[in-house]
């Protein structure tokens, strides 16, 4: 007999989960402090009626004096309960929203990507906006309880002068909630598509912003921005769905609490002129329907602020549940060893063969742009081994054995478009601040120029992704971080594209020197480095068809003198 599968829970369920039970103490406190704020705010209109009550049989000025002592605890009560309440909530609610951010960020952070087809941009409002609502949760369930604190306290005092007055509120509240409940669930769903389109066109933004400048270049700036126009129009409809469905929800939920206030209100009116309750009952029950009106909203808008906490940790588990796109061995390369490709197959990559012994400077010349791309991604792991025919052995070991952390540590891969961060030039070249050879790495990559052009020197303000630099800067601040992690493999992707000649040839010898003695991988069509370079391998059609140096290969190969002379 088959077993019956047993359904597991949804992630966005966990985060909640585990957002409410590493802050039980907060929100044991806050709902204990709220709760105490409810029940006194009901009190006041109880303690009214009891006044009226009293005053009527016995109009002494020591009882009024005692009344007006009640009233001051009462109103002193509320005042405290909420103000320490709420900081207990908002203190809790906003390190959870930190957590939450904080390991969205280093799930982006990790070395090895998360299988999840999301971009930056979208992965950046997850990080914050739904980090934030997510934590809401922390507030939405004390605040809750303690509205039912409310209306419990209120049900049982009306109950007390009359019970049809109790069960008036009771049934009320329930049928409210139940109409409430079924329209929460159109918020729900209407705020996960909101925020899925709003975090596409924060990823739209953050691609404009990355090829602005070849946008102009080319004349594409009009059709990218047709393009986000597009995008961001459909997030606007969305939000103003949204904002429909939300005041259809809020006017419900006031115009249902309203007639429930006005029937309390009529029905004790009703009751008082039959003579089954008194003047200071009536007042009570009165100043009830009153009061009673703000925890009833309160707790009719707690569905929807569970329905969007919901579809934000739900967005959070698209990253945080994602599986990695490979999975990291245990093993750690042998030092001084080559770094071997043997019979790669990706993309376009038709079999690539070749070794880089240690301590040799080896470039590649790839015809095609792609392939050049595919290698690099391969090497860098940005391809999962499993993904990819063939096999890549870092000091004799396969990078599916190896862990990805002694990977990066051991083999460094600097791509051609490496990103610039806000910050200064030295942060950008020693992000860690761990005390690497700064100084050598900026003069290999001639980065001096840009040093002594600033009074601050390497201290000089970086903009984010180097808004304030040049193509050419950037790229040399790229190579100088990359040269100062001081690997002991180096694969360069391009790294001269953005500068002229002259100063191609300089850097070309610079990197020679400082690398020396270090594997070190060139992916470039530039004649400087081809020449610098021990030995050069031609990649084309995805296979190595030629090996020698750079000055052979020029004599001897009409195809290779074609695609890289200048």
């Amino acid at each position: 007999m088959k077993k019956p599968e047993t359904r597991r829970p949804r992630p966005g369920a966990a985060i909640l989960r585990t957002a409410l039970r590493r802050n039980l103490g907060a929100m044991a406190a806050g709902t204990a402090l709220m709760g105490l704020y409810q029940a006194a705010e009901t009190a006041f209109p109880i303690a009214l009626g009891l006044i009226v009550e009293h005053t009527m049989q016995d109009r002494s000025l020591g009882r009024l004096g005692v009344s007006i002592c009640s009233l001051a605890v009462i109103i002193t009560t509320v005042s405290l309960s909420w103000r320490f309440g709420m900081r207990v909530l908002q203190k809790a609610n906003t390190t959870e929203a930190h957590r939450w951010r904080v390991r969205v960020a280093a799930c982006g952070l990790q070395p090895v990507a998360r299988d999840v087809d999301l971009k930056s941009g979208e992965i950046l409002t997850i990080a914050t906006e739904d980090a934030d609502q997510t934590a809401d949760i922390i507030e939405v369930v004390p605040l809750l309880v303690s509205s039912l604190v409310a209306v419990v306290v209120a049900a049982v005092a009306l109950g007390l002068a009359d019970l049809r007055l109790g069960l008036l509120v009771i049934v009320g509240t329930v049928a409210i909630l139940s109409v409430l409940a079924v329209m929460s669930r159109r918020i729900g769903a209407s705020t996960r598509e909101q925020q899925a389109r709003v975090a596409r066109a924060g990823a739209k933004v953050a691609d404009l912003i990355i090829g602005l400048r070849p946008l102009h270049g080319f004349g594409g700036n009009h059709a990218a921005f047709g393009s986000y126009r597009r995008v961001s129009t459909d997030a606007k409809r969305q939000a103003i769905t949204v904002a429909r469905v939300n005041g259809v929800y809020a006017g419900t939920a006031l115009a249902l609490n309203a007639v429930l206030a006005a029937a309390v209100s009529l029905t004790a009116g009703w009751l008082a002129f039959e003579g089954r309750i008194t003047i200071g009952e009536l007042v009570m029950a009165v100043g009830l329907a009153q009061f009673i009106m703000e925890p009833l909203k309160l707790f009719s808008e707690m569905p929807k602020y569970v329905m969007i906490a919901r579809a934000s940790a739900e967005r959070m588990a698209l990253v945080l549940d994602a599986p990695p796109v490979t999975s990291a061995g245990g093993e750690l390369p042998e030092p001084g060893g080559p770094l071997e490709v043997e019979g790669v197959r990706h993309g376009t990559l038709q079999g690539v063969t070749f070794t880089v012994a240690a301590g040799e400077f080896v470039a590649i010349a790839a015809y095609q742009p792609r392939s050049a791309a595919e290698l690099a991604s391969v090497l860098a792991v940005n391809v999962a081994p499993g993904a990819y025919e063939g096999a890549v052995r870092v000091g004799g070991r396969e990078l599916g054995d190896l862990a990805v952390e002694a990977v990066r540590a051991h083999l460094l891969v600097n791509p051609y478009d490496g990103e610039i961060f806000a910050g200064t030039l030295r942060t950008n070249i020693d992000p860690s601040g761990s005390g690497r050879p700064v100084d050598a790495a900026v003069e290999a990559s001639l980065l001096t120029d840009v040093v002594a052009l600033h009074r601050d020197g390497l201290d000089h303000p970086v903009r984010d992704r180097g808004a304030n630099l040049s193509g050419g800067q950037r790229q040399r601040l790229s190579l100088a971080r990359a040269l100062a992690a001081d690997t002991e493999m180096l694969v360069l992707h391009d790294p001269t594209t953005a500068v002229d000649a002259v100063t191609e040839q300089l850097i070309a010898r610079n990197v020679a020197k400082l690398r020396r003695g270090r594997t070190t991988l060139v992916i470039t069509s530039s004649p400087a480095l081809l020449d610098a370079a021990d030995r050069v391998l031609v990649l084309d059609s995805g296979v190595i068809t030629a090996e020698d140096t750079h000055r052979n290969l020029l004599a001897d190969d009409d195809a290779y003198c074609r695609a890289v002379a200048r």
